[in-house]
């Protein structure tokens, strides 16, 4: 494989230039600003306790308290923080809660999601049709994407399905992974280099940047053969930021979470 890594690899980078990442995933920044602040000098908010109130003085503002949410929600209402507790523990247990593997190599697939089911053929006018949830996971050891459909009135997995070379964003534990493989290994000196430029400090954990990231599929004649398996293997490409600090490059580096393995992508 044609070296590609060079020192600086991870270039820190401004918002704007990760924006401009092209085929990946896109991540959007939302940088604090002072929208509604009124900077003239003039006609601003006045401290408390320094002018008598008039017609035009603003307030503060009173937050209400959340009403309680119910353990069960009823008909195409969101899922509840009980139910999705509810149909996470029932979609695991069985054979696949033993044999299964999640990113980090532990015991059970890597759970995706936990989505609202839509109706069943005839039972979309149904008030009392039953409501159910798919929970979606990553079986590591099979590379099988498994959907388990849930009764939410009974608790009961009704059936499980399977499919593999299907591969749906990555979570933020896979992407925490993705990054604790980087770190740990040579393609990420960069990366460690550039923390360290960056805030002085050593980078050892995930937990010291912010993350997301896309799946990779791979392209013929587009990649080392490494990651020729990538899309049938479950393989991300990460965006990585300092913590409250600027982006990291890590856009050619392609993390193999399937052999615990990381590439550079050629350049061309």
């Amino acid at each position: 494989m044609r070296e590609t890594v060079h020192r600086h690899l991870g270039k820190l980078l401004t918002g704007a230039a990760l924006a401009a990442a092209g085929t990946a995933a896109m991540v959007a920044v939302t940088l604090p600003g002072t929208a509604g602040a009124d900077d003239s000098g003039g006609g601003g908010l006045r401290a408390a306790g320094q002018a008598a109130e008039g017609p035009d003085t603003v307030r503060p503002g009173v937050v209400e308290r959340a009403p309680a949410q119910r353990e069960q929600g009823t008909g195409r209402d969101p899922l509840t923080d009980d139910e999705i507790r509810r149909v996470e523990k029932a979609a695991v247990t069985g054979r696949l809660s033993v044999t299964g593997r999640d990113a980090g190599g532990g015991r059970g697939p890597q759970r995706l999601a936990v989505d609202l089911a839509e109706p069943e053929p005839g039972e979309a006018d149904d008030p009392d049709a039953p409501r159910r949830a798919d929970v979606t996971s990553y079986d590591y050891r099979t590379d099988t994407l498994v959907t388990t459909t849930v009764d939410l009135r009974t608790g009961k997995a009704e059936r499980t399905g399977t499919q593999r070379g299907v591969q749906p964003p990555p979570s933020r534990a896979e992407n925490a992974e993705a990054a604790r493989i980087l770190i740990a290994g040579p393609l990420g000196a960069g990366l460690r280099e550039d923390y360290k430029d960056a805030t002085g400090r050593e980078l050892t954990s995930p937990d010291q940047l912010e993350l997301s990231g896309g799946v990779y599929r791979a392209a013929p004649g587009a990649q080392p053969a490494v990651l020729g398996d990538c899309g049938t293997q479950r393989c991300v490409r990460l965006f990585s930021k300092v913590r409250n600090g600027p982006w990291i490059d890590t856009r050619d580096l392609v993390i193999d979470l399937s052999t615990r393995k990381a590439a550079a992508l050629d350049r061309g």
